[in-house]
């Protein structure tokens, strides 16, 4: 018996599921899905099969001819679930699960009419990065396991399933529609991924559309209408797209991320539309995970910084060719930022700081941060300047084609790149990012003309000859460079000169009332609590918690916040939010 991810029940002894045939009800007046999952293995196997769940209300287990399969459901433990074992008898290949899912599913989020755009119709989506899809479907819940499947979702006739996957068809029955759905390539069950509400959609350019909610749908167009152009040079950095389609999802306010890379159908934030495609670089990322991801995909969260790290590297290759190397440097100097945060906040837990690390009993969730995405990208930033651009080139496109659509591990990346670039590794000492906490000295740094003119200006208030040419980035990272003990009247006049309390852009705004905040200027206290009313984005909920709870003035106000907001954000936001407010 071999467990190799620590987040699954599945035994590498046991036979491995091929492909999931799921047909799901969607009811919004219980928050349930009646569903059944049909495995198909790819061998016959006698003896057990174990199955990741959590709160499935499982209602029997059946072979191919409708014959009861023996089954037993384990008590949950805290982060894996309830194992689900089921009894295999000789030659049986395929089993169907019946089921219904918990109104408390971790990876479903269902919102009320009042919550949405429209105002008018309930929204349901799904959210199963990292270890969420054994709340919706019982499956093998592994990157290790991927599968093909074919899907039909049974919705209210007025609102519109869109599936991480290629629709096939509608039917519609009396009050009903089903609509059905087929994934083709094989994927990890975390990408599984879907949504029911009141959708319409625009053509964006002959491989792309955007879904939204139809009073969303025209700034959405119009924020995302060069996602072809991002698709080409993608294609000409990193081989032919494999997907078929990249169509975007605009989601409603309480989806705990920027963005979800979906095949097919990339789950973006609505805190993108700021009117200028001034955040459309999460687009970039997102269409980067197409390759760095979902077609090579890490095989458990030990491994992550191999999807993310990978990931970053090949958003910034790409707004490097759309944007040029300046606007890239000024992403990567956002980055190390980010990154140097992160370090400070696991300082207590260093062990989570290296790149492979170990999770045995410890939810990925809780271990997320931007490390595996920044430390990655170091690395392979240093693996190029090592070798050069053009054999770094040549070395990701060998890699990517040899472990197209399979799951590997940090142990298998460090074989590889010794066989195609032999000493490299060493020569950056690799082992210092890969199994060691903290960031290397030697780790390549961000330069540029306009890095340095930020730098002259930081802890001033700049004129406005300073700020003619400023991008949002630069406002970024202006704002997050200011020194802790600048005065209030800096930021008076900082607000006076420029209205950065009514900024449209979400990360210009949350840093700048992070930096407000934390220097003790109160102005902007107001727009901080209307605006954790307005997001749900795990990205701008910790930053601004944290700041107002740790003030003692402030954590009453951050308090009252989550009382009246927090039902509305993802479950996980919420969890992360707890977490800060029981520590403050």
């Amino acid at each position: 018996m071999a467990r190799l991810d620590p987040h699954s029940y599945n035994d590498s002894t046991q036979p491995e599921t091929e492909t999931l045939d799921w047909k799901a009800r969607v009811d919004f007046r219980t928050r349930r899905l009646h569903a059944e999952a049909t495995l198909t293995l790819k061998e016959a196997s006698a003896g057990p099969l174990d199955l990741d769940t959590r709160d499935l209300d499982i209602r029997g287990v059946v072979d191919d001819q409708g014959r009861p399969l023996p089954y037993i459901l384990s008590p949950p433990e805290p982060i894996l679930g309830s194992r689900l074992r089921i009894e295999l008898p000789e030659g049986v290949k395929q089993l169907t699960v019946r089921y219904r899912t918990s109104p408390e599913a971790s990876a479903l989020q269902w919102l009320t009419p009042s919550q949405t755009a429209g105002g008018q119709q309930p929204f349901l989506f799904s959210q199963c990065q990292a270890i969420h899809a054994r709340s919706v479907v019982p499956l093998q819940d592994t990157p290790r396991i991927r599968i093909r499947y074919r899907a039909s979702l049974r919705v209210p006739k007025g609102l519109k399933s869109v599936m991480a996957a290629s629709f096939v068809a509608r039917e519609e029955h009396g009050v009903e529609a089903e609509e059905h759905y087929e994934m083709p390539q094989p994927v990890p069950p975390y990408l599984l991924a879907f949504a029911v509400g009141s959708l319409t959609s625009k053509e964006l350019g002959p491989r792309s559309r955007v879904w939204a909610e139809p009073e969303a749908l025209e700034d959405a167009a119009d924020e995302f209408a060069g996602v072809d152009d991002m698709l080409k040079a993608a294609e000409s950095l990193f081989g032919p797209y494999d997907w078929e389609r990249f169509d975007l999802l605009l989601m409603p306010p309480s989806f705990p991320y920027g963005g979800m890379e979906n095949p097919r159908l990339t789950f973006l934030t609505p805190t993108l539309i700021a009117g200028d495609k001034s955040l459309v670089n999460v687009v970039a990322h997102e269409l980067a995970h197409s390759w760095t991801g979902n077609l090579v995909t890490n095989a458990s969260a030990e491994h992550f910084w191999l999807n993310e790290g990978f990931t970053v590297f090949a958003e910034r290759r790409i707004l490097e060719a759309l944007a040029g190397p300046e606007v890239a440097a000024l992403h990567a100097a956002l980055g190390r930022r980010s990154l140097d945060e992160a370090l400070h906040h696991f300082r207590a837990h260093p062990q989570l700081t290296a790149l492979r690390t170990h999770l045995s009993g410890v939810d990925p969730d809780e271990a997320f941060s931007q490390i595996p995405y920044e430390k990655g990208y170091l690395l392979l930033r240093a693996l190029e300047d090592a070798v050069g651009r053009p054999t770094f080139d040549g070395f990701l496109r060998r890699y990517l084609a040899k472990y197209r659509f399979q799951a590997l591990t940090t142990e298998e990346f460090v074989r590889f790149t010794e066989g195609e670039l032999p000493g490299a590794l060493a020569k950056v000492d690799a082992d210092a990012y890969l199994n060691r906490p903290g960031v290397p000295e030697s780790a390549p740094r961000p330069t540029s003309a306009r890095l340095e003119a930020l730098e002259r200006l930081r802890g001033k208030v700049p004129s406005q000859a300073d700020t003619k040419d400023w991008t949002p980035t630069e406002w970024q990272l202006f704002l997050e460079s200011m020194p802790v003990d600048t005065s209030k009247d800096v930021f008076r006049e900082l607000d006076a000169k420029y209205a950065l309390t009514g900024s449209r852009n979400s990360e210009v705004l949350v840093a700048w009332l992070v930096a407000a905040l934390r220097a003790g200027f109160d102005a902007p206290l107001g727009r901080a609590e209307e605006f954790l009313g307005e997001v749900g984005r795990m990205k701008y909920l910790k930053p601004l918690y944290s700041v107002l709870a740790s003030s003692r003035d402030h954590r009453k106000v951050a308090r009252a916040a989550f009382e009246k907001h927090g039902a509305r954000y993802h479950p996980i936001a919420r969890q992360g939010v707890e977490l800060i407010l029981a520590r403050a």
